[in-house]
Parts: structure tokens; sequence; C-alpha cells
């Protein structure tokens, strides 16, 4: 693929949940190492939290506001006493809240034609790929659909267009059409562009949702981070990571000329004889990069002084990462705070639960109509699924026997007039039955 030109190729950001931190890594190592490969994409894709930072970087948000949030929202998780499972974690509310207080005015205009966010319709569960966005409320409640699981973030779906959206990952966690090359990146790893590096020996991979993932223990921890957000530091070195998966991506396709990678594994890059190389080609079938394989894979506790490769990074991460001071808060945040914390839960978390469910409840006001009419035909939809299905299985039977009644019970009209109308023959109910008997057998004698 020749990225020397403009417009040629995409960059699709898989959802990642709480390790979103991982894009920003990737992003940061293209920006700094081979900005063409930003500045020149025809479209940015994303699904879930790949949306949320592909909104971002659209939208040119610093790094700086990138780190702050994703650890921000970790940060806070990890306050709450029952994780995810409290009370006061709400998602929703606190990305939509940033969202609007951080995005620009005109962010519907440089969204459009160059952002595609991708969605799951709400019930035939069809895939979605929004490009264009008339206001900048409509882009915000693109991505607030786009990050909406089931149960996990609230119970009524949002709404987007007059339709009930899901998750985009749900249906496609990898945006991007067919006829043009795209840079993928995850932080699974799995058959993508740009995406960890697993060492398990296990060659067998899932497809799912439009992504090919790697089946390892690997990857069964990082979904599981992914729902449960570990510590900032862990999600820090994440972003890291990330960082450096971009940079292999791009010296074994040739992208920058300096050899780092190679240096901090302590190694000296083999010559063009030696390494494993391999010419591809692009979709049009014409000569592409040259991919030199024998480029090592470095990880984050390989390298010494993470600030040498990337100071704006590095400085975000840790101005991040930095905990606000304070005794009070030194103190919950200790080893003690946090046993005092789980001894008093069975006094605070009835307080805590009434007060953050009466505070959803007033916020929910606003939309609560549109909401219990959708609730209100979800269930009439569902009760009339039920009894066409009960109608169905309890006289599906009785109408197939009658239609399998013998043709000689059938009675002639003609020879039915003739019999009623003989004198000697009283036309009463009582000699109805023997009448229809005589008639059925003199028509089919056995």
């Amino acid at each position: 693929m020749d990225f020397e030109g403009k417009g040629n190729w995409n960059i699709s950001f898989a959802g990642a949940g709480f390790m979103g931190l991982y894009h920003v890594g990737v992003a940061q190592c293209l920006q700094e190492r081979a900005p063409r490969l930003l500045q020149g994409a025809h479209c940015v894709y994303g699904s879930s939290s790949g949306a949320i930072y592909a909104t971002s970087l659209v939208c040119g948000m610093s790094v700086d506001f990138c780190c702050s949030y994703y650890m921000e929202m970790t940060t806070a998780v990890k306050r709450l006493s029952l994780g995810i499972f409290h009370p006061a974690f709400t998602p929703v509310e606190y990305i939509k809240q940033v969202l609007q207080e951080n995005l620009p005015a005109n962010a519907h205009i440089l969204a459009s034609q160059r952002l595609g966010i991708s969605l799951t319709r709400w019930p035939d569960g069809k895939n979605i790929i929004v490009t264009n966005f008339a206001t900048r409320d409509e882009l915000i409640q693109a991505v607030i659909c786009s990050m909406y699981i089931p149960f996990y973030c609230c119970m009524i779906p949002p709404e987007f267009r007059g339709e009930r959206y899901l998750d985009g990952g749900l249906s496609n966690n990898i945006p991007f059409k067919d006829n043009e090359f795209t840079i993928t990146v995850s932080p699974f790893p799995g058959t993508l562009d740009i995406c960890p590096q697993s060492t398990s020996a296990n060659m067998h991979e899932m497809s799912t949702f439009n992504l090919n993932l790697q089946i390892s223990t690997m990857n069964v921890f990082l979904m599981f981070l992914a729902l449960f957000p570990p510590s900032p530091e862990v999600v820090a070195n994440i972003c890291r990571q990330g960082y450096l998966d971009a940079l292999r991506f791009l010296e074994r396709r040739g992208l920058t000329k300096e050899q780092i990678l190679w240096s901090l594994a302590f190694k000296a890059p083999p010559s063009p004889a030696e390494g494993a190389q391999d010419s591809g080609c692009n979709q049009e079938g014409k000569a592409g990069l040259t991919l030199n394989w024998a480029v090592p894979n470095v990880l984050v506790k390989d390298v010494p002084n993470f600030e040498q490769l990337s100071p704006a990074l590095e400085a975000a991460l840790r101005k991040a990462c930095k905990r606000k001071p304070g005794l009070w808060v030194h103190f919950w945040q200790s080893g003690s705070g946090q046993v005092l914390t789980y001894l008093l839960l069975p006094c605070t978390f009835p307080v805590e639960y009434v007060y953050f469910q009466s505070k959803r409840v007033v916020e929910w006001f606003p939309d609560a109509l549109a909401d219990l009419h959708w609730m209100q035909e979800q269930l009439r939809g569902l009760a009339h699924g039920l009894y066409s299905r009960t109608k169905t299985q309890l006289f599906g039977p009785v109408r197939a026997g009658l239609d399998e009644l013998p043709a000689r019970l059938s009675v002639d009209p003609e020879h039915c007039l003739t019999r009623f109308s003989q004198p000697h023959m009283l036309r009463t109910c009582a000699n109805l039955y023997p009448l229809l008997y005589n008639m059925s057998l003199e028509a089919d004698p056995l």
C-alpha cells in the first residue's frame, strides 16, 4: 500500500472498553513518527470506545485531554466501593457530559465525511455506519449509542434519528469499507495491523463481530480489563504498549527511517539480505511495501526510560496518573481506608443507593415520555409474539387434523335435498344424524 498519496486509506479503532487509552498511544506514535498516515487518511472509523477516541482525533483534541479523560473515568470507578456495580457508575452520563463540555462548536462539521461511527440497530441487530452529522448534539448522541452495552450502562437503549441503537461492537467491532485499505487498531492480539503480539503458541483464532482474535489466556485477561477497569498505572502501561506496537508497525513496513526497536531490544538490525522480508501487494495488484518481519516485539518493561521515546505522551500520562493531594484522599486510598469502607458498607450503601437512583430518575424526566412509549411498544410486540406462538402450538395440530378428514364423509347437496323431500321423513333434529349417516354410506359403501 502506498501511503504517499492522500485519501487512499482509512484507520479503524476497535472497541476496547477501559483499555481505550491504547488507541491514544497508537495515534500519538503515528503523529510523531509518520504524521502523513493520520493527516492523509480518508476516514477514521471507530466502534464503542474506539468511536470516542476517533471523534477526539478528528476534532483535534490534545493528547492531554484524552489521557486525562480516560484516567479520570478509571479512577472514578476505582474509588467506588463496588466498582461498576455501584449505583453511582453511570458511564453514559459521564461521557456525554465530557463531550458536551470539550468538543468544539463545529465538531459536526469536522466529523462529517471524515468520521465513521459503528452502531447496532435495535431490534434486528443490523450494523449501521454513520458518517454524516447535522448538529453537534447529533454527533454526541451517535457516540453515546455506539458505546451502549445492554444492562452494563443502563436499561433503555439511547435514541438516534428516531431509532434505538446498541453498542457498535455487537455487530461490527472493527468497521471499515471492503473496497478500501484500512489500518486496523485493537488492544487485543489477533489478525490486525496494530495490536499486541501474543507470546502464546496457539495459532487458532476466533472471528467475532468482524474482529479476528487469537484464542489465548492473554485475550481473556484483556477482555476482563476492558469491562473491569484496572489501576491507573496499568492503564498507562497499556497506552505505552500501544505506542510501541504502532512503532513496530511503522518499522516493519519501512515507514520510518529510525530503527528504534532494535536498540531497545539490545540487538543489531540485520542486513537487508538477512532480514525476513516479504513483498506484499495492495488491493489493486501493484507492488506494495516490503515487510520486515524480523523487527522485534518490545514490551513496556523492556523500555528503561519511556520519556526518551515520547516526551509529550509520557508527560500527559504522568499528569493524568498524579493523584490529588490531601490527607483525606490519601486516607481513603490507603489499606486501612479501604477496610473501613467495606466495614461501613452495610450502613452507607442503602443511603447511596437511594440518593443516586433518585438523581438518575430526576435526570431521566426529559426523556421519560419517549422511553415509556418505546417500552410500551416493546411490551406490545412481545405479547403479540407470545400470543401468535402459543396459538400456533395449540391450534396447529387441530387444524392439520381437520384438513386430513377423509373425503368420503362429504355429502352430495342434491342427494340431501332428495332425501329431505320425502313425505315420510320427519325433518327433526332427532332424525338428522341417522339421515346424514345413511347418506354417507350410500355415497361411499364399504
